[in-house]
């Protein structure tokens, strides 16, 4: 039988090659890619040397390093060969793509190692830049557009919000029937480009605010572009249809995990857009993710902690900025302070189009009919794009009805923070020389523990974190038959103890 197998296994070669050879499309390079966009003038004879030289460049020092530089420059390369290949080089995508090589090809050549996940500060941009290691230092959309509103919120830094977003606007891609700002690298399964509801919406929001206190219209036609990936499902747009209404994905990618607190933020980004400029698509938008929102919130909220998605228990810093989200859509959808409204902008004098999903009906209109590798139909740069639109104003919107649901859940997720586990012993008996399972019923995710004592000898110890619900610490118990006393402690991710105590008869 085993030579029967073997001569099988040799005939296997011999047989393919008789085979009639298949036929497939040979591998795009990102060489002949640039040069198929330079030969179709869609990108300039002086930005096809640009990006060439970056691609060979790095190639180069590649071959010079070794160890984390090595593999972190790879990583980068590995990402702009992979969206090459896949036809994904469009011309409004090369800026991010290729900055993101030139800055990765500078510092793992002559930069400092680093650790996981720090921010450096590269020279000569206002970007904010996050290491991902295994893909190298990327752009942060969301730490970026959070960074702009800090400077927006603190009344004095003009001068730097305008350079961000001066530098940010034009990185931005055609994507969904407006602009994105795509992330150039895999996360969590995803492969580049991909995009988020969560930083896009938080861009729309200080775009707007730029208006708002500029009225420089570049600020308000990149937000109004922003609108894109909201009416758009995935994985080229964000929005998921629900029976109530639409989820904004936080991962274009991932359109099925359904992750609360990116969601909240896009809304909240979506109605400080609608308050500013008045548009109706970004009331629609608001209102069909508000009515998903009201229905979902609630089974996010297990009764002692938040979830993260439709799975597991947030961590300490996701739990605390969900409630900090969930306050400020409160605040806003419950009559909080006003948002100072700027004065719409004049009618638009041409009359333009506008794409959208079957799940929405638009009100207003954009000027682009573009999706993920294609340029939309004003080409151009999407700085160009914005400056060449202008929002259609309409009458001052309805007011966007409140909920108590944001409030009240933000009030108890905020008490959370400072409440202990509630814990109880729920296993009373257990056979003897098993490994049996003890269970409690618990409140929150914890680290959890017990011991076993008999006559005030410790006979076992065990620990673990573990979800809320009714987890089970392993005891391996004794042979013989007798009663047992347990303590059992738990501590909560904000450092809050519960503890319970109680017997176990082991059974012979």
């Amino acid at each position: 039988m085993l030579l029967a197998v073997l001569g099988a296994a040799w005939a296997l070669p011999a047989a393919a090659a008789r085979r009639k050879p298949t036929h497939r499309p040979p591998r795009i390079t990102v060489t002949a890619a640039l040069g198929g966009l330079q030969r179709s003038n869609q990108i300039t004879a002086t930005e096809y040397n640009r990006y060439a030289n970056a691609y060979i460049a790095a190639r180069r020092s590649l071959g010079r390093l070794s160890g984390t530089r090595q593999s972190e420059l790879g990583g980068v390369l590995n990402n702009v060969q992979a969206i090459a290949a896949a036809g994904g080089f469009i011309p409004s995508r090369l800026p991010a793509l290729f900055l993101t090589l030139e800055v990765n090809e500078r510092w793992w050549t002559t930069g400092p190692l680093i650790g996981s996940r720090t921010r450096p500060l590269v020279p000569g941009s206002h970007l904010v830049w996050e290491y991902y290691p295994g893909q190298g230092i990327e752009i942060q959309w969301l730490g970026t557009f959070g960074k702009a509103n800090g400077y927006f919120l603190s009344g004095h830094e003009n001068t730097q919000l305008k350079e961000l977003l001066a530098e940010a606007i034009p990185l931005a891609t055609h994507r969904a029937g407006g602009i994105a700002w795509e992330y150039m690298f895999q996360f969590d399964g995803g492969l580049p480009p991909w995009t988020s509801g969560l930083s896009q919406g938080t861009g729309l929001q200080v775009l707007a605010r730029a208006w708002q206190r500029f009225h420089e219209q570049v600020y308000l036609t990149a937000a109004q572009q922003s609108l894109g990936i909201f009416q758009t499902p995935p994985p080229v747009g964000v929005r998921v249809a629900t029976p109530a209404g639409a989820e904004y994905a936080e991962y274009s990618y991932a359109p099925n995990q359904r992750i609360l607190n990116g969601f909240i933020q896009s809304l909240v980004g979506l109605y400080d857009y609608t308050a500013i400029t008045h548009d109706p698509l970004g009331q629609q938008l608001f209102e069909a993710g508000d009515a998903e929102a009201r229905a979902e919130t609630p089974h996010y909220n297990t009764g002692g902690w938040s979830l993260y998605d439709q799975y597991e228990e947030s961590d300490l810093s996701y739990h605390e900025l969900l409630a900090e989200f969930l306050a400020h859509l409160c605040q806003r959808t419950r009559g909080g302070p006003p948002i100072p409204v700027a004065t719409p902008p004049a009618p638009a004098t041409s009359t333009t189009t506008s794409t959208t999903s079957s799940t929405t009906t638009s009100t207003t209109t954009t000027t682009s009919t573009a999706t993920t590798g294609s340029a939309p139909a004003t080409g151009g740069s999407p700085a160009a794009v914005a400056a060449s639109a202008t929002l259609t104003p309409a009458p001052k919107p309805a007011p966007i009805a409140g909920d108590a649901i944001y409030c009240t859940t933000a009030e108890e997720f905020t008490e959370d923070v400072h409440t202990p586990p509630a814990l109880e012993l729920l296993t009373h008996t257990v056979r003897g020389g098993a490994r049996a399972g003890v269970q409690f019923s618990l409140s929150k995710v914890a680290t959890l523990y017990m011991t076993v004592r008999q006559g005030g000898h410790v006979v076992w110890s065990n620990s673990a974190t573990v979800d809320g619900g009714k987890p089970r610490l392993l005891w391996v118990t004794p042979k013989k038959a007798g009663t047992y006393t347990v303590t059992a402690g738990a501590t909560d991710l904000a450092g809050n103890h519960g503890s319970t105590s109680g017997t176990i008869v082991v059974k012979g």
